[in-house]
């Protein structure tokens, strides 16, 4: 009797969503075009079936006679990586790192492993997409070729997992969780059930023995992990890397942190001998600021518990258009039209008839109501060719009624200006009294958006 094929059907490849006929919609994540047809996942008929019991076999415990405790942090020598994870590694834990190709994901991994190697930890780095010789070559042109770490060139899961059992090691990387796949199923690498099942075997793994397990991820072209969207909420930590090869900085965001804040930066500088951590953000992202032009405001915004000074630009000009042009890059762009319609109602400046471009310089993002006041001055010094004085600051919340209210972390915000040699900072008027300014730095309060214009023109009259 001849016997029937598996029918095929159909997986979500950002869900993992099944479903046994072809749609446009996934039902699942509400994503378009993202089911992809798949034969069902059949084990090998001659593999012997696996006897051992699933799961981790431990029994169940009352919640008071847990040993608790806190976690320890292993700092992994790059201050800006052990920033963003809360302060290093945790024992146990699993980190996925995600970037676009050549972004510097492998770079960096290789660096933390190689001087957790020198400390005396047991690393092993398995390489699913290089060979042991690519991993030596790049190994040696960062100058840690001589690192004792362990090196694994295997891609199949059932081998890296009997080598884990055998070597025992404290921390391993795995680069990258899209190469590996179970040679018992019958999807490809890379497909959403060889993904889910290569990550829960790795997370099985590091919770049982407490070993700290590192995956690097792809990225698809609108910026999200490839893979399925579960597996986001399997690990611990899910960091970010952005920036590409037109930028020499690198930024380093966690996106979910079990063990910390997610709202701490890494900025790193991509080199020749690998990258390297900047600790002295305010001084890089100002150190190429153009002077006595209008348009730049500099302003101090908080990355986490990190007061960072950027330089706002802003560039209003004649529009020669029926509708003019609001072209915005580091800032929401609902946020910026707002701001432009409070600045022709609330302070008088006429933009109907005006282009205007926004531009965070040194490609941050800024999502913090705080950056309001600075921006509008920005849009106002361009529009009218004043220019502020090269050591003035702005930062403030902008209402709906052209009020500007107060912002948190003022004093730690003041203080970063000070050590940067500010000397007057634009602020809001509102809950001022509690605040105690730096030493040599003058507040100028505004109630207003108009008191706030109005203080711009006074300041570049007695600048310099």
């Amino acid at each position: 009797m001849k016997t029937k094929s598996p029918k095929s059907i159909f997986v979500c490849s950002a869900c993992g969503y099944e479903t046994p006929r072809w749609m446009g919609k996934c039902p699942g994540c509400d994503a378009w075009n993202t089911l992809e047809e798949t034969l069902p996942e059949a084990a090998i008929s001659d593999k012997k079936p696996d006897k051992r019991p699933g799961g981790t076999g431990a029994e169940e415990t009352l919640l008071p006679e847990i040993i608790g405790g806190e976690q320890m942090h292993q700092p992994t020598g790059i201050p800006e990586f052990d920033r963003v994870l809360g302060g290093g590694i945790v024992e146990g834990s699993l980190l996925l790192i995600g970037g676009e190709p050549g972004v510097g994901k492998s770079t960096l991994l290789l660096q933390v492993c190689a001087y957790l190697a020198g400390i005396g930890k047991r690393v092993l780095y398995v390489t699913g997409e290089e060979s042991a010789r690519q991993l030596k070559l790049r190994a040696d042109r960062l100058k840690v070729g001589e690192s004792p770490m362990m090196v694994l060139a295997e891609n199949a899961m059932d081998a890296v997992s009997a080598k884990l059992e055998t070597l025992v090691p404290d921390y391993v990387v795995v680069d990258s969780i899209q190469t590996m796949y179970r040679p018992d199923m019958a999807s490809a690498p890379g497909s959403v059930s060889q993904v889910r099942e290569s990550a829960s075997m790795l997370m099985r793994y590091a919770k049982t023995t407490g070993c700290a397990v590192m995956l690097v991820g792809h990225v698809t072209k609108e910026g999200a992990l490839a893979g399925p969207r579960v597996l986001e909420h399997m690990v611990d930590v899910v960091l970010y890397f952005e920036g590409d090869y037109k930028r020499e900085y690198r930024l380093l965001r966690a996106n979910k942190n079990r063990f910390g804040s997610v709202n701490e930066l890494g900025l790193f500088e991509m080199t020749g001998e690998g990258m390297l951590a900047v600790e002295n953000a305010s001084e890089t992202l100002l150190q190429y600021r153009a002077a006595g032009i209008s348009g730049s405001v500099v302003f101090c915004g908080m990355e986490g518990s990190r007061p960072m000074l950027v330089d706002l630009q802003a560039l209003a000009a004649q529009s020669f258009y029926a509708v003019p042009r609001r072209t915005v890059n580091g800032i929401d762009q609902g946020r910026v039209a707002l701001l432009l319609a409070v600045l022709e109602k609330r302070a008088g400046l006429k933009l109907y008839n005006q282009d205007v471009y926004i531009n965070v310089a040194g490609g941050l993002n800024l999502d913090e109501p705080a950056a309001d006041l600075a921006v509008c001055l920005a849009v106002a010094s361009s529009l009218s060719d004043k220019t502020l004085p090269q050591d003035v600051a702005a930062m403030g919340e902008v209402g709906l009624l052209g009020e500007v209210r107060a912002i948190p972390h003022m004093e730690r915000r003041l203080a970063e200006c000070a050590r940067m040699g500010f000397a007057q900072v634009i602020c809001p008027r509102d809950r001022l009294g509690r605040v105690k300014a730096p030493k040599g730095v003058k507040l100028v309060a505004v109630a207003t958006l108009s008191q706030a214009v109005a203080a711009l023109h006074l300041l570049t009259a007695g600048g310099s």
